[in-house]
C-alpha cells in the first residue's frame, strides 16, 4: 500500500482500496472529542467520512438467514507500525449504535497529509487506544465459531 491508501477487504462482495484524496470528497462528518492517551488528556475536533459508509461501498457479506447476521461482524483496522484495534459491526452501525467512528481526513481543521493519515478515530472511547494513525487496512470478518463440534 502507497501511503494515504486504505484496503478494504475480508468478507466483503467488493474489496477496494481508497485513497485520502478520495475521503476528503465524500459527506464530512465532525466529532469533538476528549480522551485520554499515553500524552495525557487530548481534545480535538476531527473530521471525515462515517467508517460505516466506507465499509458498505465494500459490500460486507453476512448471513442474512441469521437474525441480525450482520451482528456477527467485526472491523479490524490496521495501521502504521502494524497497530490494530477491532470493532465489533454494531459499534459502526447506525441501525444499532449512536457512535459515529470516522476515518478522519483532518485534526482541528489542518488536513492529513498522505504519510499521516487517515486516522480511525472512536469519538465514544474515553482512551485514545482505538485511534488508528496511518490507517492502511479495513478487514471486515464474521464470527462464527464452532463449540464442541456445533454453530
Amino acid at each position: 500500500m502507497k501511503p494515504g491508501e486504505v484496503r478494504v477487504a475480508g468478507e466483503v462482495g467488493k474489496p477496494y482500496t481508497v485513497t485520502l484524496a478520495e475521503l476528503r470528497k465524500l459527506p464530512q462528518t465532525s466529532a469533538a472529542v476528549k480522551f485520554t492517551s499515553a500524552k495525557g488528556e487530548q481534545e480535538h475536533t476531527y473530521q471525515g467520512v462515517l467508517l460505516n459508509d466506507v465499509l458498505k461501498t465494500a459490500e460486507p457479506r453476512f448471513d442474512q438467514g441469521k437474525k441480525n447476521g450482520q451482528l456477527r461482524g467485526f472491523v479490524a483496522a490496521t495501521g502504521g507500525g502494524d497497530y490494530r484495534a477491532v470493532f465489533a459491526w454494531a459499534e459502526i452501525d447506525p441501525a444499532f449504535a449512536k457512535s459515529q467512528v470516522l476515518l478522519a481526513v483532518s485534526e482541528d481543521g489542518v488536513p492529513f497529509d498522505d504519510a499521516a493519515g487517515p486516522r480511525l478515530v472512536a469519538p465514544q472511547d474515553t482512551k485514545g487506544g482505538r485511534y488508528v494513525s496511518e490507517l492502511n487496512q479495513l478487514w471486515v470478518g464474521v464470527v462464527d465459531p464452532v463449540v464442541d463440534g456445533v454453530k
